[in-house]
């Protein structure tokens, strides 16, 4: 068990602070996802095989059976009938719902969208191994996993009472979206939010972390009725925030290593997990020059401290033009 090192305001901030935290879970798919009821028309090919599943798509949903599945953790099989952009439509008796493209087994994370609807556009007409992981009648929304049906039936359940907040856990990084990462602890995914990746600011996950990389994580929140895994990575590193002004103050000559190059200026990383802004009007440009014609990503500049605010984890610094040339 991971020791408890965190002051109360921390404890405090460990905790996913509402539901919001976990409408990222399925952020890109949520937005194709249709109802139960309603079916999305492709092509003629899609068609014709949403019409030949037609008994099953009238049908009313057996909401008692979903739930059943869900509750025990069963494995169901179920006929792919369409696709949208963010995954696709499944069909059975009774029975129809969605499976997110981060759910399915053989789709690579980065993919273009002509990539993304060629590969989608092949499941049609397949049978899909699947698990319910959302059953939520009011909405009409269900969802399943061809990932969480490569777990025995019940392993979900077994790992949900296992698993304990403040503890670590060891996993496989299975997916990566713009929001977070995916990571699969034997049955059951937990996600590690993007602000749970790094205590100093990270530009996109997969700058991080790898899918197939296997990663420790921290435990910060476990929900068994619904099957929610909150995990960090930066909760296993102390928090550089809590001693920097030990280490630096205003008007301190520093080298830093730019991370990340926008328009209003640059971040630069002075040691892992604090980086500072070196704002625009802090560069000395010539009128009419960009950040991104002076300064790019990995180059090392020498930068003053302008402020440092930990409790707010914010760091100003300004770059010493005379000692940083142009790449």
């Amino acid at each position: 068990m991971v020791a408890n090192r965190y002051s109360q305001n921390e404890e405090e901030m460990k905790q996913p602070n509402d539901e919001a935290w976990w409408e990222a879970l399925l952020a890109e798919e949520e937005k194709y996802s249709p109802p139960a009821n309603q079916r999305i028309k492709h092509d003629p090919i899609v068609d014709s095989i949403v019409d030949s599943h037609s008994a099953a798509k009238q049908s009313e949903v057996n909401w008692g059976c979903v739930q059943q599945l869900y509750d025990d953790d069963e494995t169901i099989e179920l006929i792919v009938t369409n696709f949208n952009r963010g995954g696709l439509l499944v069909d059975g008796e009774q029975l129809h719902g969605f499976v997110p493209i981060s759910h399915l087994v053989e789709v690579p994370c980065e993919l273009s969208d002509t990539e993304r609807e060629g590969i989608l556009a092949s499941y049609v007409g397949r049978s899909l191994s699947l698990k319910v992981i959302e059953c939520d009648e009011a909405r009409g929304r269900i969802v399943f996993s061809e990932r969480a049906a490569l777990a025995q039936a019940g392993r979900r359940n077994q790992l949900l009472d296992e698993l304990k907040v403040d503890t670590c856990v060891h996993g496989v990084v299975t997916n990566i979206t713009d929001f977070g990462v995916f990571v699969d602890l034997g049955g059951v995914e937990g996600l590690i939010h993007v602000s749970e990746i790094s205590w100093g600011r990270v530009n996109h996950p997969n700058d991080v972390v790898h899918v197939g990389q296997e990663v420790n994580a921290y435990i910060l929140q476990v929900d068994k009725d619904r099957s929610r895994i909150a995990l960090s990575l930066k909760r296993l590193c102390n928090n550089p925030w809590e001693t920097a002004e030990t280490r630096y103050y205003p008007g301190q000559l520093v080298q830093a290593v730019v991370t990340s190059v926008v328009p209003y200026g640059a971040f630069a990383r002075l040691e892992e997990g604090l980086d500072g802004l070196i704002h625009i009007t802090e560069m000395g440009l010539e009128e009419g020059q960009t950040p991104a014609e002076f300064l790019q990503e990995g180059q090392t500049v020498q930068a003053r401290i302008l402020h440092i605010d930990p409790t707010k984890q914010r760091l100003g610094l300004s770059l010493d033009v005379e000692k940083t040339s142009v790449f």
